[in-house]
C-alpha cells in the first residue's frame, strides 16, 4: 500500500474540490477525524502496522463523497475508495475493509469491527470535547443552508434527540468522551426547560 500517496490524493481532491458551504464537513473535519482515529487506535491497543494504515485511510477517504453528493455521500465516498485505491496498491480485501469502515459512520452508526468502532468514535469525538459548541455550531450552519434545519430550536431538539441516543464505541472514546458530552446534553436539556 502507497499510503502516502493515497493520502496526498484525497487531501488535494478535497482541498480543491469541496464546496466552501461545508462548514462542518470540509477538510478540517477529515484531517480531525484522522488524527482522533489515530490517537483512539493507540488508547485501544492497535498497533499492527496494516491496521493503522487501512484506519487512516478510511479517516481520510470517509468523507469525500461530500465531492459528489449531500445526501448518500457514504455510497459515494465507497465507490471513490474503490475506484482510486487500486491505483495505490491496495488490495481488495483491503479496500473490502476500508469500505465497511466508512459505511459504518453512516448514520445511525453500525461498525461491525474493532476499527469500525474507532472510526465511528472518531467522526463523533467533538461531541465530548470542549469545542462542542462551535463545532456544532458549524453543522447548523451547513445543514441550514441546504435548507435540512428550519431555526435554532428545531436544532436544538435535533441535538437533544442525537445526544440522547448516541453511543461512543470503545471504552477508550467512553472514558475520554462519555462525560463532558452527558454535560452537553444537559445545558441543552436546561435551555428548553427539560
Amino acid at each position: 500500500m502507497e499510503f502516502e500517496r493515497a493520502e496526498a490524493y484525497i487531501l488535494d481532491r478535497l482541498r480543491t474540490g469541496l464546496a466552501d458551504s461545508l462548514y462542518y464537513h470540509g477538510l478540517h473535519h477529515t484531517l480531525d477525524v484522522a488524527q482522533a482515529a489515530f490517537a483512539l487506535a493507540e488508547e485501544e491497543g492497535i498497533s499492527e502496522n496494516e491496521d493503522l494504515i487501512l484506519l487512516k485511510t478510511a479517516s481520510l477517504y470517509h468523507d469525500c463523497g461530500f465531492l459528489y453528493a449531500y445526501q448518500g455521500h457514504e455510497a459515494e465516498s465507497c465507490r471513490i475508495a474503490a475506484e482510486v485505491l487500486p491505483d495505490f496498491g491496495y488490495k481488495s480485501e483491503q479496500i473490502a475493509e476500508i469500505v465497511g469502515m466508512i459505511t459504518a459512520t453512516k448514520l445511525p452508526q453500525s461498525p461491525q469491527t474493532h476499527l469500525g468502532q474507532i472510526i465511528c468514535d472518531a467522526d463523533l469525538d467533538y461531541l465530548g470535547r470542549e469545542d462542542y459548541w462551535p463545532v456544532a455550531e458549524t453543522l447548523f450552519q451547513e445543514l441550514k443552508k441546504r435548507g435540512l434545519i428550519e431555526d435554532p430550536a428545531a436544532w436544538i431538539a435535533t441535538q437533544i434527540r442525537f445526544l440522547e441516543t448516541h453511543q461512543y464505541w470503545t471504552a477508550s472514546a467512553r472514558k475520554k468522551r462519555e462525560a463532558l458530552k452527558q454535560q452537553h446534553l444537559d445545558r441543552l436539556s436546561k435551555s428548553v426547560g427539560r
